[in-house]
């Protein structure tokens, strides 16, 4: 008997993270890879297939534009009919947005791409509560042209071994950071969102498990006054291998923008 033909394919893919355990499949709680594939066999109707994300996702935590690599063994996908159906059977708060073949020299993992990642917090009156499940509400005042000159320090080459979560002795953690800022949010919109809100944004090559939650912690104690500016800066100098406890909340971190490079 011949064997299938594989055939691949690169779908882009966005989510709400607020009612998923992450990504990663589970056993007993809902994650996106879960929905993805339940809906992927019953729109292929068959179980011949294999997907890879280009990244994984903890709890709560949305993502604007991501990408998974479809393995599929069998015939091609009717790329004029597929996207529709596999968008109609998807849950609610899981859309793709577009689907194209790809070949197996692609990886989806090890291709180099750049990632921005957003975190949108408010402060002051307590907004709305539909807001939560895309934004934080700090109940201290934050100093946010502070939090706005330390968001620069950020960018450049550094040791983030600060903003590493459990690092080891041979943990890699140089990183750079093209592009860090604090920003009014006009990013996303409603008519419950509060009067102003803010709106962190950083743009790399790469980033370890939590380390954007670890620099909006560390953010945020900054804003709160609860460290000095230069408390912050010697937490750039991985040297010093000072210890950060403060992991921002999940629900206000966003995967807002992946771009592969060649």
């Amino acid at each position: 008997m011949q064997k299938p033909q594989r055939l691949y394919y690169l779908i882009k893919l966005q989510y709400l993270g607020f009612r998923f355990h992450g990504w990663q499949k589970q056993p007993d709680v809902p994650t996106v890879e879960k929905m993805v594939k339940r809906t992927l066999r019953f729109v292929l109707d068959h179980p011949n297939f294999k997907v890879l994300a280009a990244g994984r996702t903890d709890a709560r935590v949305s993502v604007n534009e991501t990408f998974i690599e479809l393995f599929l063994d069998g015939d091609a996908l009717d790329l004029n009919t597929f996207l529709d159906e596999f968008n109609l059977n998807l849950p609610s708060d899981i859309r793709a947005l577009d689907v194209k073949e790809t070949t197996a020299n692609f990886n989806v993992i090890q291709n180099h791409k750049e990632k921005e990642y957003i975190y949108l917090f408010s402060h002051g009156e307590k907004f709305h509560p539909f807001c939560a499940s895309l934004m934080v509400y700090m109940k201290s005042e934050l100093d946010i042209p502070l939090m706005q000159k330390a968001a620069r320090l950020f960018e450049g080459t550094h040791n983030v071994w600060s903003y590493t979560y459990k690092p080891t002795d041979t943990t890699d953690t140089i990183r750079t950071i093209s592009s860090c800022y604090i920003e009014e949010n006009n990013l996303f919109t409603a008519n419950f969102f509060p009067e102003k809100s803010f709106v962190f944004r950083v743009t790399g090559m790469g980033f370890k498990r939590h380390q954007v939650r670890l620099m909006m912690g560390a953010l945020f104690d900054l804003g709160m006054h609860k460290i000095s500016l230069e408390q912050f800066k010697e937490t750039l100098d991985g040297s010093k291998k000072i210890h950060l406890s403060h992991i921002a909340p999940a629900s206000g971190l966003m995967l807002y923008k992946m771009e592969f490079k060649n």
